[in-house]
């Protein structure tokens, strides 16, 4: 039973790690193992560069953060994600390489094809199974992270158009693998998303 790699996609404020922890519980369910984790932070190199990336005081230089989400990437995937997966866990991350290319390659303007191309490299060009992408427009999700009364972290403080930017990459992304990507409107209900990864997910378990 091999394990299969799932990852989440969106901008900030819609809903990845609620839908994130559903699917965990129903593939447990299932009888699978299952680990969760995130980017950048999922393991304890991770939190340091977590920290230096979203908390730490002042401007990062744009290439400065994208090789540092790189840097988290690789020893993500070579320390936990890979042997994860070879030890037939099933992976289920919110982000990956996507998030770079919609943040660092559109919305930093570095570039989208030189962005992946990095993580790629990093990650020895691993993908996963299924990326979900979270669909929700720029103010519709300002307004849900306002909600929440949590302090915003530095990339959480970006404009609407450093959002929108981002969504439109997604967006791209998902249309050039359709495959790999499953793209939902979040303003559905959290049962309705959940009904349709759900039978997505049924689908790659039967293949």
């Amino acid at each position: 039973m091999a394990g299969i790699f799932i990852s989440f996609e969106g901008i900030d404020g819609v809903g990845k790690s609620t839908q994130a922890d559903r699917l965990e519980e129903y593939l447990k369910e299932r009888g699978r193992k299952v680990i969760r984790t995130l980017e950048p932070g999922g393991t304890e190199l991770g939190q340091e560069i977590r920290h230096l990336l979203l908390h730490r005081k002042g401007d990062v230089d744009a290439r400065a953060e994208a090789l540092l989400y790189a840097a988290d990437r690789a020893h993500h995937v070579a320390t936990k994600i890979r042997p994860a997966l070879e030890a037939d866990t099933d992976v289920i991350t919110d982000r990956y390489l996507d998030s770079s290319v919609a943040y660092q390659g559109a919305g930093r303007v570095l570039g989208a094809e030189e962005v992946r191309d990095l993580s790629i490299w990093a990650t020895r060009g691993l993908l996963p199974a299924l990326t979900v992408l979270l669909d929700l427009d720029a103010e519709s999700a300002r307004d849900r992270r306002n909600s929440t009364g949590d302090a915003p972290d530095r990339l959480e403080r970006e404009k609407l158009d450093f959002f929108e930017a981002a969504r439109n990459a997604y967006l791209s992304l998902a249309a050039a693998e359709p495959e790999r990507f499953l793209v939902l409107d979040a303003k559905q209900t959290p049962d309705e998303l959940q009904s349709q990864i759900r039978a997505r997910i049924d689908s790659l378990l039967e293949a």
